[in-house]
């Protein structure tokens, strides 16, 4: 591998990965005739815009700062939705998003005729109340006593002229099945209100690269939708545009033993991986196999105080020692957006590995970007 020199721990994408996937949704968008977004909320290593943007008609953001970076960095459409907008927040946003998604019918009614006024295309979020998530509730936008889209029962009519579009979110690394039967829910209790509108956006969290997704499913459903209610739509897959696209590189530290082995990484679940924690989810490991599946099983774990910063207990051929290589895979989604300096603990560094082998180091971060974040 050519290029600059692999320090762990760092995250890498994989350039040549990466544009299968790119393939894969432009190919998507033209059969179904649909617009895909970048949902940057998933992957925000602006270092790849330039090549993402050949294939993906825009971004989505979360809030200003994600709704700059897609202004300045991605161009094409900027989408932003936020549960809730402050006043300052509005202004600035204003300035950059070309659409505004709104939570509710108070939000509609604060700004929505300001953001017309501006010229920016105008949504609303709703939630179908049709729950299709299974042991991950903290993802579920449907859950019961959900902040996040407009229910029917609190959905006002009255405010369809201020409205370009609807807009629904409620999968999470999910087959085209789950969105199929969610807009089923969908059309039952807001299709009468789609017809006069502009766009539909499916929101994200479709799985659409992961090998057997039903990606005929998923276009069928969206040429039906456009052809019933002459709707644009929009997608806006996070994951799905770097899924197993990205790997996050290690090393052991030390090995310990308690009961087990116990490899101590310079790579921490807490700091450089949360969802580890957060969903939870065991992440692959290049070589790897399942505790006891190989002939030496360890605990891969983190360098911090936090006792429960373990990735999850693995098996290989070889006995690891200290400074084997660790590849942890298909870390490019919710990684690297979620890092944090827990415990002084340095950030890994950004890779891109071109096609052509050779390795670009793009970020290395130091010192003053820990105590930057702090007074």
């Amino acid at each position: 591998m050519g290029g600059a020199e692999l320090r762990t721990p760092a995250f890498v994408v994989d350039e040549g990965l990466l544009k299968r996937n790119l393939e894969l949704l432009a190919d998507v968008a033209r059969r179904a005739g649909c617009k895909i977004l970048l949902a940057q909320k998933a992957f925000s290593m602006y270092r790849c815009y330039p090549l993402i943007r050949q294939y993906l008609a825009g971004s989505t953001a979360s809030g200003l700062y994600e709704a700059r970076l897609g202004r300045e960095e991605f161009g094409g459409e900027v989408h932003v939705f936020k549960p809730a907008y402050t006043e300052a927040e509005f202004e600035a946003l204003l300035e950059v998003a070309d659409h505004f998604v709104f939570n509710s019918p108070r939000q509609v009614e604060k700004y929505a005729a300001r953001a017309r006024a501006a010229g920016k295309q105008v949504g609303l979020r709703v939630n179908p109340e049709h729950s299709t998530q299974e042991g991950h509730a903290i993802y579920d936008p449907c859950a019961p006593g959900s902040r996040l889209g407009t229910t029917l029962a609190n959905f006002d009519p009255a405010q369809l002229p201020l409205l370009d579009g609807l807009h629904m979110h409620t999968l999470c690394e999910q087959d085209s099945d789950d969105l199929e039967s969610t807009v089923q829910a969908l059309e039952a209790k807001f299709g009468t209100y789609l017809h006069g509108l502009k766009w539909l956006n499916l929101g994200g969290g479709h799985h659409i690269t992961r090998p057997g997704y039903d990606v005929e499913r998923l276009v069928k459903l969206v040429r039906r939708l456009r052809e019933i209610y002459g709707v644009e739509v929009y997608l806006e897959p996070g994951e799905a545009v770097v899924l197993n696209a990205g790997f996050l590189f290690s090393q052991v530290l030390e090995v310990v033993h308690n009961g087990m082995d116990i490899a101590i990484l310079d790579a921490s679940a807490a700091c450089h991986m949360p969802d580890v924690l957060e969903m939870p989810y065991r992440p692959p490991v290049r070589g790897s196999g399942q505790p006891g599946e190989k002939a030496h099983t360890y605990r891969l774990a983190g360098p911090t105080c936090l006792a429960g910063d373990v990735i999850g207990d693995y098996s290989f051929d070889e006995p690891l020692e200290e400074g084997s290589r660790i590849v942890l895979e298909d870390m490019a989604l919710y990684t690297m957006v979620k890092t944090n300096t827990f415990n002084g603990m340095p950030l890994p560094d950004l890779c891109l590995r071109h096609e052509d082998g050779t390795l670009e180091l793009v970020r290395r971060f130091g010192y003053e970007d820990f105590k930057g974040r702090l007074s």
